[in-house]
């Protein structure tokens, strides 16, 4: 995986404070082709509960029935249905997929919705697989845990824990208006997957389709990132909603998995103080850690100094910032305005949100002209001021407040491909 580290002001007047963002950028390499994937071990959770009944348990089936055909033999495939009861359809065994598409066809509605006995069903069941390869839960859901353990913060370290101690991840799909995003995302960030959001049954099997593509893509499992500032130097804060965690010297970000030809970049802010001499000058360190998929399976480590060159005021005038450096700190800015414009909007201070979200969309609008990337920074603009126009009692649902959180991880996230 190729690191590359750029400041948004390279050069830094001496014997001046200074706050400067930082962005990193991960290129992974080429997925490998055919038969030289490592395969897959997954874990197909559905909620069956009452409202998943009709349209939605149908299009559920027709997906499951998509996965099993496109798996390998060589693939692994548990499936595990739960309502207020947890039903293991197939345990993990080896693709047979006339058997698989004949129990997927016999999944009926029930009851409630135990959430968390349905998880752990899938935890335990990877926990089984033998051999490399990826173990992940496909989790799906169209409501609230109701049953079992409903506490978001429990099934988040849950998954955490699951991710760091058995390498087993969690990718999450929301259906319809009524379950809780902010544990649906909470859980695929913590489980090292993907969060997706299906507010029709139409939008299912796009997703199912992005996700198998994904799978099929996989190079590396469990990227972190550890930044290390040295002494004097400050940890301002980092851009993205990744999950983090203090370490000695520093802080440890969690990045999930990474795909085929995959760019992705993390930003973050330092405070440099004052340094009375001329020259190159450390301020801290990156220590980039993952786990390589293909022929081999190995865990990698690279660790990336960063350095400033301290100059004369004048000299440091005269350079323009990193443009490129400057655009993602607006862009990654304007997710977290959407996230605190939705918090307002809870509130019923729509008034603020309003502000938020056209305050963001100006500034994106502002940066676009001349840029590379001036498609993204306007169609970002445009959606947020389709959701500022939603900020108002009669407008403002369920759906809308879903389809911002989503929109809004899908920023943090930062995948390319």
């Amino acid at each position: 995986m190729q690191a590359n580290v750029r400041f948004e002001h390279q050069l830094l007047a001496v014997e001046t404070e200074h706050r400067v963002h930082c962005m990193l950028e991960l290129q992974a390499p080429p997925a490998p082709e055919g038969a030289d994937r490592p395969p897959l071990h997954l874990a197909l959770v559905l909620d069956r509960s009452g409202s998943m009944a009709g349209e939605k348990l149908a299009v559920t089936r027709e997906c499951a029935s998509f996965l099993v055909r496109r798996l390998a033999s060589t693939d692994e495939l548990a499936i595990i249905t739960y309502d207020d009861e947890v039903s293991l359809l197939a345990p993990l065994a080896p693709v047979d997929r006339g058997a698989l598409i004949r129990a997927i066809g016999r999944i009926v509605p029930g009851g409630q919705t135990n959430l968390s006995g349905g998880w752990l069903k899938g935890v335990e069941e990877l926990a089984r697989a033998a051999g490399e390869g990826p173990r992940k839960v496909l989790l799906l859901t169209d409501g609230l845990a109701n049953v079992g353990i409903i506490d978001p913060g429990s099934l988040t370290a849950m998954t955490q824990s699951a991710t760091e101690a058995s390498h087993v991840g969690t990718t999450t799909i929301g259906f319809g208006d009524d379950f809780d995003e902010e544990l649906l995302t909470a859980m695929a960030d913590a489980g090292g997957g993907t969060a997706h959001y299906a507010p029709t049954p139409d939008a299912a099997p796009g997703i199912f389709s992005e996700e198998f593509e994904g799978l099929m893509a996989l190079v590396a499992q469990n990227v972190s990132v550890e930044i290390r500032p040295s002494e004097d130097v400050q940890l301002l804060g980092i851009l993205h909603g990744f999950p983090q965690v203090a370490v000695p010297g520093g802080v440890q970000v969690s990045l999930g998995d990474s795909y085929g030809d995959e760019r992705r970049r993390l930003v973050f802010e330092l405070h440099i103080p004052e340094l009375a001499s001329l020259g190159v000058k450390k301020v801290a360190e990156i220590v980039l850690r993952y786990v390589t998929l293909g022929e081999q399976v190995s865990a990698a480590e690279t660790t990336i100094p960063l350095t400033v060159n301290l100059v004369s005021a004048d000299e440091a005038a005269a350079v323009e910032a990193d443009r490129e450096v400057t655009e993602e700190v607006i862009i990654l800015k304007s997710a977290r305005a959407q996230e605190q414009a939705r918090e307002h909007a809870e509130r019923g201070e729509f008034e603020a949100a309003r502000k938020l979200l056209s305050e963001a969309a100006d500034d994106l609008r502002r940066t676009a002209p001349g840029s590379a990337q001036a498609e993204e920074l306007l169609s970002t603009a445009d959606m947020l001021a389709d959701n500022e126009a939603m900020m108002n009692a009669p407008s403002y649902s369920a759906r809308v407040r879903k389809q911002m959180s989503y929109e809004s991880w899908k920023t943090n996230q930062r995948r390319k491909r």
